[in-house]
């Protein structure tokens, strides 16, 4: 063996030493490997607007989604564990401390929290409690003209809900190989991450995994993709139909 052969087999060892050194996880992959989208359903190599449209259209070719995080709008803060699907969605939202529980079937919209959410209601508290009382733990039917159907119905409407969540502001770019929860993923930014940032699979079809608002609106991740779920009528004895307007929180 020459000088100059063994000099480059020393150079080749010291470049995947110090590579391994230095990069973990899906960096290294993309540092090290010739080709960091190997073995990806190929979106990687795509521009950040056929990337966009790729995760778009991924979303919506099934029914069914697990949203979870964190929104903020009009200066207040939304914590949110949802499922989701065209015919209805159920789960959690958490604001100023205080939970209540969405259920959505079709255009029936129901609330569900404690005396204690209700109690802080206009005309509730001014009802010596009996209104929190009668509410309390129940699904409480929301009037389609009342101001929270519009508001907290956004909130189960899968198509509405991810068609404005998905679309990252100002000019798009790629911005490298990560991982989320174990899926290695590509990042697309919106202005340089300031119109938002989302994690796109490469595994399989290329969900979005997470989104992180603009303008730290929120950070949201996104699971459960295709996995069905059940909606059901709550039990009568278990629902109020308050009439035409709920109490104001």
């Amino acid at each position: 063996m020459t000088a100059i052969s063994q000099g480059r087999i020393r150079r080749a060892v010291l470049v995947s030493a110090t590579c391994a050194l230095v990069m973990t996880g899906t960096a290294a992959l993309a540092a090290c490997n010739e080709d960091p989208d190997a073995g990806t359903n190929g979106v990687g190599k795509l521009s950040a607007a056929k990337v966009q449209s790729r995760t778009k259209a991924a979303a919506g070719s099934v029914d069914a989604v697990r949203l979870s995080g964190t929104v903020v709008t009009r200066g207040h803060t939304y914590r949110l564990d949802m499922r989701l699907k065209p015919q209805g969605g159920i789960g959690s939202v958490t604001s100023e401390g205080t939970t209540f529980h969405v259920l959505r079937i079709g255009e029936q919209l129901f609330l569900k929290a404690d005396a204690a959410f209700w109690s802080h209601a206009d005309g509730a508290a001014g009802k010596g409690g009996d209104t929190a009382d009668k509410l309390d733990g129940k699904y409480v039917k929301v009037p389609q003209g009342d101001p929270a159907y519009k508001k907290f119905s956004g909130f189960t409407d899968k198509a509405v809900l991810l068609d404005g969540l998905l679309t990252l502001h100002g000019t798009l770019a790629t911005d490298g190989h990560h991982e989320q929860s174990g899926t290695r993923t590509i990042r697309i930014t919106g202005d340089k991450g300031s119109g938002g940032t989302l994690d796109v699979s490469l595994q399989g079809k290329p969900y979005p995994l997470r989104l992180v608002r603009g303008g730290s609106a929120g950070t949201l991740s996104f699971s459960d993709w295709g996995k069905d779920f059940t909606v059901t009528q709550p039990p009568k004895n278990e629902t109020v139909d308050y009439g035409r307007q709920l109490p104001t929180s």
